[in-house]
């Protein structure tokens, strides 16, 4: 009986043979390694990754230079030779049409090459820090912001810190801007010149913490847990270089026990950072404790090559006044600033929504209108009924008279 040959392998979908098996069966995945091989196959994991990306850059280099060119050019025809807004749509459809494999010729997105090239006239600029920038961190810098020094601001620091786009957008909504480097501070006397400028534009004044969804009466062990829930958000609107260490960390002082409320260190200003949270104002003693604390630190914690620690007082208010005159004596770096548990509304949306009297008012219509507008389903079944009760009970019924 003549033995069957054994059938080929078939390709894979990518045309190429599965990966062949040890002589005793073993697969690839599972066989030993050689002395080194690990440490060879890290090194190439890291160079592929490192010429992906900067293969990556390159491209986006070239293509928001190539966006900048096309809005400059656009730009000028429109100024210099009297062209209408319409040969952007014109220009569109022909773009599209010539090359169809590539989605960045909209009209919309020819408008944004225009507003790009009149905001970052120059082209070095463009080149050497706008295209660090993905092209759409750079429609975002356009669509927020509306001075040329804010969006200057923001792209440096997006390239700085490798912001996402939704962080970037964050960053903007807070008014990281406006905030930074305004907390009330003794670095200029208490820090080298140096580390002066760099600790007091880590910080920033307010704080926002209206993400934790806390009410202004949130005590000072309520703001420490849900930013202990919400780490991440922490970390973020503190600033880049803030690491986390712990919370409630212990120091022991002439057989005492002490506890910091929240410890960090700063990977760029190379120190320990301690957080003390007050639910109320600021008052002078509170500066004192936390040099005391700060002293601690760099007495127990602080290594040789560790710059001294600094401190951050967060209070709900604080007189700027009075903030000074406690700083002025204190010999180690304290800062103090406020935080905001609820953001205001803006003043687009308070000047949208209904007023109390307007409110009011509504809840004074006759119960038949009311449900004659209710349509099919009437009025005491809807989710607001039990709300409109509750709103023309005797408490303020008695507070509408007043």
């Amino acid at each position: 009986m003549t033995k069957k040959p054994t059938p080929r392998p078939r390709p894979t979908m990518a045309g190429a043979l599965p990966p062949a098996s040890a002589p005793d069966g073993t697969p690839p995945a599972l066989a030993p390694t050689p002395s080194g091989y690990a440490q060879w196959l890290g090194e190439l994991k890291d160079r592929i990754r490192t010429a992906q990306l900067r293969a990556s850059l390159a491209v986006n280099r070239e293509l928001v230079c190539l966006y900048w060119q096309i809005g400059r050019d656009i730009l000028v025809r429109q100024t210099r030779e009297g062209w209408g807004a319409r040969v952007i749509d014109r220009l569109a459809h022909d773009l599209q049409t010539a090359f169809p494999e590539m989605k960045g010729f909209s009209p919309r997105n020819l408008s944004y090459m225009r507003s790009f090239a009149e905001a970052w006239p120059d082209a070095e600029i463009v080149q050497q820090v706008a295209a660090r920038l993905p092209w759409f961190h750079l429609c975002t810098l356009l669509d927020k912001l509306r001075t040329q020094d804010e969006r200057a601001w923001y792209l440096a620091k997006a390239v700085e810190h490798g912001w996402s786009r939704s962080v970037l957008t964050m960053q903007i909504e807070t008014r990281a801007l406006e905030r930074s480097g305004r907390a009330m501070t003794n670095f200029e006397a208490s820090l080298p010149p140096l580390q002066s400028d760099l600790a007091r534009e880590s910080l920033k004044d307010p704080y926002r913490f209206d993400f934790l969804g806390l009410t202004e009466a949130a005590q000072e062990r309520d703001v420490e847990d849900a930013l202990m829930a919400h780490i991440t958000r922490f970390l973020l609107e503190l600033g880049a270089g803030f690491a986390f260490v712990g919370r409630q960390v212990h120091v022991e002082v002439g057989d005492e026990d002490f506890y910091l409320d929240l410890l960090f260190y700063h990977l760029k200003l190379r120190c320990y950072v301690v957080v003390e949270l007050k639910a109320g104002a600021f008052k002078p003693e509170h500066a004192g404790k936390l040099n005391f604390y700060l002293s601690a630190v760099d007495s127990l914690m602080k290594a040789e090559h560790d710059n001294p620690t600094i401190g951050i007082l967060l209070c709900k208010t604080r007189n700027r006044v009075i903030a000074e005159y406690a700083l002025r004596d204190a010999n180690k770096p304290i800062g103090v600033a406020e935080y905001e548990l609820v953001q205001a509304l803006p003043e687009r949306l308070e000047t949208s929504l209904p007023s109390i009297e307007q409110i009011e008012h509504e809840l004074e219509v006759p119960p038949a209108v009311t449900a004659a507008q209710g349509g099919r389903r009437g009025i005491d079944d809807t989710p607001g009924a039990a709300s409109a009760e509750r709103a023309t009970s005797p408490a303020v019924t008695r507070r509408k008279r007043r």
